[in-house]
């Protein structure tokens, strides 16, 4: 095991700027120099050399804009990172591969140019997966780096959770940012599909892929969500405790003994605090579940690549490129009748929330605490149904395992409730926080 990297809690910098106390100069020779020193380690931002003169720039035009404190946006000079799929206007774009950044450009990410008139300024681009897929990046998880920190937003979480920023840009088509911030240590959230619009994305399956936030502060991501979700509701109010619904069955089962077991004690405490619950038979084939997301990823991966992959095949990692292959030879008709029964899937989720008054689902957010070595990103098993369905998701950490590792709790709410999601996923935290 390498020595462990526990990062020291940081000066909130973006707020003594937005104050005055900090001018743009000072704030991005800031900013930067907490990336230098501690990625040097961790490799989570893919390499930028003039990024202190750009962010220097893009501060000082923000408080041009932007001269009384009492005035400023929501988002006022909170640094975040950009994974790399997602286009950013004046930085190259390469998703983690081989292929040239002008082969891959494209127009800036809707959610990029949202979060920037809110205030947000690009600290750089993080490390992804190749495509968004599973090849990984040389990114290392920030509390043991002999560990992955997941995928395919690795350097998404592993900047967020070694404090270079408190926010980041994920995309999620199984696992893909509730798994990382599992791993990391941090709050990760995947909105219901296409809250956040998809332009400027680099797809990997576009019937799956959704963008989301990687981040320390569940009101930093509110406000977050607020600035990049379509027709976000502000002020929503919790009424009553959340009914927590239980997914018993072979899901779980596919969870890691020690993670079972920090999760049965996760909903003893819970129930303690006033949280019911209800333990529902459900997912009993999961097996015929993560079948058919394989078929319509692979699928939609290849045709993502249709363009791209004759020419150049060669610059794809070999996983990457034996997937793209594989997803050739499925058949249109199963494809769209996968497609059929994830609609069918999705509603039956909805019905068993209905019959049983499930608020959330609950689950661990994946099969254990990252797993060692860098060759491959963990399983997203964990997460593979409520992406399937569509459903928004977060997790919030909820302790470490055996190792010293941390481990999270995935909430899954009801389609069209990201809000009320937020909302009682502060319930859950405060309630976990106070039965330690």
């Amino acid at each position: 095991m390498s020595e462990t990297f526990v990062p020291e809690p940081t000066a909130d910098d973006a707020v003594a700027f937005r104050r005055g106390e900090l001018n743009p100069r000072e704030y991005a020779a800031a900013i930067c120099a907490r990336i230098e020193t501690v990625d040097a380690e961790l490799e989570a931002f893919v390499a930028e050399p003039e990024r202190r003169e750009r962010l220097h720039a893009e501060l000082r035009e923000l408080v041009r804009r932007w001269p009384d404190v009492e005035d400023r946006l929501p988002l006022f000079g909170v640094p975040i990172g950009v994974k790399d799929v997602l286009h950013v206007d004046g930085l190259p774009t390469r998703a983690g591969s081989r292929l040239a950044p002008e082969t891959l450009a494209g127009p800036e990410a809707s959610v990029v140019t949202r979060l920037r008139a809110a205030g947000a300024v690009v600290a750089g681009k993080t490390v992804t997966a190749e495509f968004a897929f599973t090849a990984p990046g040389p990114t290392r998880n920030p509390h043991d780096r002999d560990h992955t920190p997941g995928g395919s937003s690795s350097g998404s979480a592993a900047a967020v959770a070694a404090g270079m920023v408190p926010l980041a840009l994920g995309t999620q088509t199984v696992g893909s940012v509730i798994r990382p911030a599992a791993y990391c240590g941090v709050v990760g959230f995947k909105p219901g599909y296409r809250r956040i619009p998809s332009g400027g994305l680099i797809s990997n399956a576009p019937t799956f892929d959704t963008v989301g936030f990687l981040c320390r502060d569940l009101e930093l991501l509110t406000a977050a969500s607020s600035a990049a979700c379509t027709a976000w509701r502000v002020g929503v109010r919790i009424e009553r405790m959340p009914v927590l619904g239980v997914p018993a069955g072979p899901y779980l089962e596919q969870a890691e003994p020690e993670a079972l077991k920090a999760f049965e004690d996760q909903v003893a405490r819970l129930g303690a605090a006033g949280f019911p619950i209800r333990r529902v038979e459900m997912l009993c084939t999961i097996h015929e579940v993560n079948q058919r997301n394989a078929v319509i990823n692979l699928a939609e991966l290849a045709h993502s690549h249709v363009h791209l992959f004759p020419t150049h095949s060669e610059r794809y990692h070999e996983t990457t490129a034996a997937a793209i292959r594989e997803g050739q030879q499925v058949p249109r008709a199963a494809y769209e009748r996968a497609l059929a029964e994830r609609e069918e899937f999705a509603a039956q989720i909805v019905d068993l929330m209905d019959t049983h008054n499930v608020d959330l689902w609950i689950a661990p957010a994946a099969t254990g605490p990252a797993p060692e070595g860098l060759g491959s990103t963990g399983s997203p098993v964990m997460n593979l149904p409520w992406t399937q369905a569509r459903f928004p998701v977060i997790t919030v950490p909820v302790g470490r395992a055996t190792g010293g590792l941390p481990l999270g709790l995935q909430c899954v709410g009801r389609p069209g409730a990201d809000e009320l999601l937020l909302g009682r996923a502060h319930l859950l935290m405060r309630a976990l926080a106070r039965s330690r």
